[in-house]
């Protein structure tokens, strides 16, 4: 398993490793003060020699491929900008599964829905959850009813505080 680091970090870890080398340090006394195995040492040991500094360089690591292209990933943003509506759906609310979905009728992609979120990170947008509202909410009566009605039936002068079951709690005597 490759090491945390850039791949900067790395390279220079292995000259350090050289230079210790240089100074005739055990590998077991290089590899104890570099923080890794004596089997690393002489890996870069032999590679140095074969090799020179350049063998030292570290490679990049290119990893998966990206499933969508630079272009897929700008239509996928035109899609998602024109709304949920707009794409048969009922409401204007963009769900995972809704945008695996327009992936794959749209651009011949499959998509597992726990992975879009990573998807519209990488492309500059954020998953959030709605607020959860009844679409029949009436603000003018709910600012009427804590008005009137709320201080009627809370139980302290202050509002909603913890109790306690400790008989030494003086709400309790």
């Amino acid at each position: 398993m490759r090491p945390h680091g850039s791949p900067q970090s790395l390279e220079e870890r292995r000259k350090r490793v050289i230079t210790f080398l240089k100074q005739n340090l055990s590998l077991h006394e290089i590899a104890l003060r570099m923080g890794c195995h004596a089997s690393s040492v002489l890996r870069w040991r032999d590679a140095f020699q074969n090799g020179g500094e350049k063998a030292l360089k570290a490679k990049p690591v290119s990893g998966r491929p990206p499933k969508l292209t630079a272009k897929q990933k700008k239509s996928l943003v035109r899609l998602l900008t024109q709304g949920a509506m707009a794409h048969g759906y009922r409401t204007e609310l963009w769900t995972t599964q809704r945008i695996a979905d327009l992936i794959e009728r749209h651009l011949g992609v499959k998509y597992h829905r726990n992975h879009v979120g990573k998807l519209l990170h990488q492309i500059g947008w954020s998953h959030q959850k709605p607020e959860r509202r009844a679409i029949e909410r009436n603000e003018a009566a709910i600012e009427k009813w804590k008005k009137s009605v709320w201080p009627r039936v809370k139980k302290t002068p202050q509002g909603w505080q913890p109790t306690s079951s400790l008989s030494t709690n003086r709400a309790s005597s």
